[in-house]
């Protein structure tokens, strides 16, 4: 067994008394640093409340709690009691113990950034002194609380200021919050509300200005003049020249009765059952006439042209027999023509006799022609539930032919100015039609109107607003979320005061 002799022994009690030093010195800073900090922040408390320093404070930590700080560079704003206490002064000055007035430079007391109000210290009092009624949901949930509050997400509940709900409708948001949300508005103006409605049309003849000719008795066609299908006529120019027998024998006995009347005095009854013979012939009145000058009967009868136009169809052939009923000649004047436009059934109710129609024919690109609306057909297509309209457009040039495609646009709507307001200004949810109004000073109300024509961007308001109003005009679905989330509070509230009492 080793024993320790005392040599070993003092060296070992000497080696524990230098790491017990040791020791000592690594603990002492962790000790005494805090003591200090908490020594210089009692002083520094001290020395802004006015109360007199320790004489253990160092000279240099004195200097910095007693106020005296660097002299500042740049100009002076104004100078500021050191204690925190509302004392300024314009120019150099020293508090009554002697101490300086710590110097402000120009913008240091300057702050852009909006300070968190502190909602528990303000208890059931808001800003400007108004009482705060509640606290809502930030979300816009229906959820309610009496004191300040935070979501799941850790979002603060919203106060809701004494004054802010009176009127149930109206919603007052701050300009921070207009400015980051882009509220927009406009002022609500007359104006002329039109919106086109545009359609497929086919160019056709008018009914009313076609003519045919054809024989009421058996004859032979004897010559043609030199007129084929396409041709423009005249109205009185020659077309063709015919024999007819019943025809022939109707001259004779008229030109009979013509002169046996100047001889005889023959009853102007017989006279005009003789011309009513030949007029139930379709013969021509000019053929009557000659009959009645010359007093002859003539072998042919030349048929002219009923009216100026277009022949459409010729089917007279010289030397054929033409029958009663026969179709020689068709002639279609086309200075004024027809548009037919199939309208959808929707838009319907927008088109009415008279409105202005815009023609453009894909034939001829760039040329545009004006027509009105004639008629609207009293009947609807089962299968394209479309209604055909007709619109009469002139054709003084006859640039314009039958069966060309032409696309219609009808501009419906009110001719004079009416009240109306942007598209992005209507709320329409189905069952009502909300706009926004801007009362000013941060406060709108939602308000519905009745709506009526649509058209160019503007919708028009029958009633709720007038002229000179100021609308919502971007952002405006936020707003009235807004509104329905306050009205629902208030109900809200109102059904638990009802149960409370």
């Amino acid at each position: 067994m080793n024993q320790i002799t005392p040599i070993r022994a003092f060296d070992r009690a000497d080696q524990q008394g230098r790491r017990r030093k040791s020791a000592v010195k690594r603990i002492a800073p962790i000790i005494l640093v805090p003591a200090a900090l908490a020594a210089l922040a009692v002083g520094f408390r001290l020395g802004q409340e006015g109360w007199p320093l320790p004489a253990w404070v160092p000279a240099p930590v004195a200097s910095v709690i007693g106020g005296s700080a660097p002299t500042p560079t740049g100009p002076i704003a104004y100078y500021r009691d050191p204690t925190g206490k509302p004392f300024y002064a314009a120019a150099p000055k020293k508090t009554e113990d002697g101490r300086d007035y710590r110097p402000v430079p120009v913008g240091e007391d300057v702050s852009f950034e909006e300070k968190p109000k502190d909602t528990a210290a303000e208890g059931s009092a808001g800003a400007g002194g108004k009482r705060i009624l509640y606290y809502r949901n930030p979300m816009g949930l229906p959820d309610t609380s009496p004191v300040p509050k935070k979501d799941s997400m850790g979002m603060d509940y919203l106060p809701v200021y004494e004054g802010e709900a009176e009127d149930g409708s109206t919603v007052k948001i701050s300009p921070g919050r207009l400015q980051r949300t882009g509220v927009r508005s406009e002022i609500v103006e007359r104006r002329v509300v039109t919106r086109p409605v545009r359609v497929p049309g086919t160019i056709k003849l008018d009914e009313r200005r076609i003519a045919v000719i054809s024989l009421r008795s058996e004859g032979f066609v004897e010559k043609v003049e030199n007129v084929t299908t396409g041709d423009r006529v005249r109205m009185g120019q020659s077309l063709f020249r015919l024999y007819s027998p019943e025809i022939a024998a109707a001259s004779a006995q008229y030109l009979s009765v013509v002169n046996e009347g100047g001889s005889t005095g023959i009853r102007p009854l017989v006279l005009e059952g003789a011309r009513r013979r030949l007029e139930n012939l379709n013969v021509p009145p000019e053929v009557i006439s000659e009959i009645e000058r010359t007093r002859k009967v003539p072998t042919t009868i030349t048929w002219s042209a009923p009216r100026e136009g277009v022949v459409l169809e010729r089917n007279a052939i010289e030397g054929a027999r033409a029958m009663p009923g026969d179709v020689l000649f068709r002639i279609a004047d086309i200075s004024t023509l027809w548009v037919l436009a199939d309208v959808p059934e929707h838009d319907l109710g927008a088109v009415r006799p008279g409105q202005t129609v815009t023609i453009r024919l894909r034939s001829l690109p760039g040329q545009v022609f004006q027509g009105k609306i004639g008629l609207i057909y009293p009947q609807l297509n089962p299968e394209t539930r479309t209604a055909r309209v007709r619109i009469e457009i002139a054709n003084p040039s006859g640039l314009l032919l039958p069966d060309m495609y032409a696309d219609v646009e009808v501009a419906t709507g009110a001719d004079k100015p009416v009240v109306a307001v942007p598209d992005s200004a209507l709320i329409d949810t189905g069952t009502r039609q909300v706009v926004i109004i801007d009362k000013g000073e941060g406060r709108f109300e939602p308000r519905e109107v009745k709506v009526g024509d649509r058209g160019a961007g503007f919708v028009e308001i029958r009633d709720g607003v007038v002229q000179g109003d100021q609308v919502v005009v971007s952002a405006n679905f936020l707003i009235d979320a807004e509104s329905n989330l306050k009205a629902a509070l208030q109900s809200m509230a109102a059904s638990t005061e009802e149960k409370a009492q």
